[in-house]
């Protein structure tokens, strides 16, 4: 753009935004100068707007929040960064095919997030999410959250399950709105404050993770309650994402600690520990029974007696404990069956490929990996196919270079 001609060839855009559309098959990027959409695999710039700059030259179209709908015409934009486009307290709808805003909603404090469906708009502030109509932009609810500066809050894209997941009014706790069937649930997940939501494309499955980092958790959303929990690892960190695959079979998760890890997640129709059998109920009685009976004697028992009493308590708590613990989750939580080590501990998003058991990860220095990963309880292989760079300088560009042209075509076996 002409306005643009006079910044600097060897400057590059500012990234303020990224994210992944509703099916992980595009990545939105806002920039301190527009947008830019790119597909993911193939990767492939699809289009970019770049918008005027200030009268000192500098970029003015800052961009801090894009959101995609699938990959139709209509984006949700919110202005962003040190000149920004628009107010940041403004959600504007933009038709790339008409180049134009169509429409817009306006707050007393800063738009957070901005999620999409083919029928719903979901504005998320501070302290408080509202859900509109698409059609005529008209509020059909809004709750009060607990303060939410990072916005979090997930909406299922498809149709016949809108289900909206958001912190509630307590620390840890998730608002589950089953909207088909007019329905509130609330989930205690975390003692710890809420560090990202996620739910499966269909709206079936919820996962959680807290600031500590350390697990993430997974939820039938129309009963709320615990199916999985899954071990990052023991030391405190900072999720960036969690993704769930198209078919629900696998979980992803990046972090502040460079490593994108994999879960297989069981079966809905496998075993449930929380449904004890009559054997189990027995051995619980009997261990109860077993565990009481010598401490109405004390003056009797001997050292074996004391022995078996507190094992007997201890298999009657775990026996108890069964009732409420997920399918398939031992007392640490389920490991990762393969894991990814980015070169760089910067911030970084994961989405699963449209290929069967591949990644994609884009980071905020503007790098895009495909990874290809094998599925092994053990410890899984995961595959570097791909690499690129999407956020270059101009005269990179015009050199049509990626920045990084001798790591571009490199297949590394981490």
């Amino acid at each position: 753009a002409p306005a643009l001609a006079t910044m600097s060839p060897s400057r590059r855009e500012s990234l303020l935004f990224l994210n992944f559309n509703q099916d992980q098959g595009c990545f939105a990027c806002g920039t301190d100068a527009g947008f830019r959409i790119y597909n993911c695999d193939p990767f492939k710039e699809t289009f970019r707007r770049r918008f005027d700059a200030t009268p000192a030259g500098g970029a003015g179209g800052g961009i801090g929040i894009v959101e995609m709908l699938f990959r139709c015409n209509i984006l949700a934009l919110v202005g962003g960064g040190r000149n920004p486009k628009y107010s940041p307290n403004k959600v504007m709808l933009w038709d790339d095919h008409q180049s134009r805003c169509i429409g817009e909603l306006s707050f007393r404090v800063e738009v957070r997030a901005v999620k999409l469906r083919r029928d719903k708009i979901v504005v998320v502030l501070e302290h408080k999410i509202y859900v509109y109509n698409f059609s005529d932009l008209k509020i059909v609810h809004q709750t009060d959250t607990v303060a939410n500066p990072k916005g979090l809050c997930a909406l299922s894209p498809t149709q016949g399950n809108t289900v909206l997941a958001c912190p509630g009014l307590n620390k840890g706790q998730v608002r589950v709105e089953l909207y088909d069937v007019g329905a509130t649930k609330f989930i205690s997940a975390h003692d710890g404050d809420l560090a990202f939501l996620a739910l499966s494309l269909d709206g079936d499955r919820l996962a959680t993770a807290s600031e500590k980092g350390t697990l993430v958790r997974v939820y039938d959303t129309s009963k709320a309650t615990l199916l999985h929990e899954f071990r990052r690892g023991a030391d405190r960190a900072t999720i960036y994402s969690i993704a769930f695959a198209a078919t629900n079979e696998f979980l992803a998760c990046s972090s502040d600690k460079g490593t994108v890890h994999v879960w297989a997640v069981p079966r809905s129709d496998e075993p449930n520990a929380s449904e004890t059998n009559d054997d189990e109920k027995k051995a619980a009685e009997h261990a109860s029974s077993h565990a009481n009976g010598p401490m109405r004697s004390p003056e009797r028992s001997s050292e074996k007696t004391k022995t078996d009493a507190v094992l007997g308590v201890a298999n009657a708590a775990l026996s108890f404990a069964a009732g409420f613990l997920p399918a398939n989750l031992g007392l640490a939580g389920e490991r990762s069956v393969a894991q990814f080590k980015l070169p760089d501990f910067t911030k970084s998003l994961v989405a699963f490929g449209p290929e069967p058991q591949t990644l994609v990860v884009v980071t905020a220095e503007g790098t895009y990996y495909k990874v290809a990963f094998e599925y092994d309880r053990e410890g899984g292989q995961c595959t570097q196919r791909e690499f690129a760079r999407f956020m270059k300088s101009e005269m990179q560009e015009e050199e049509g270079g990626w920045g990084a042209a001798e790591e571009a075509d490199v297949t590394d076996a981490l």
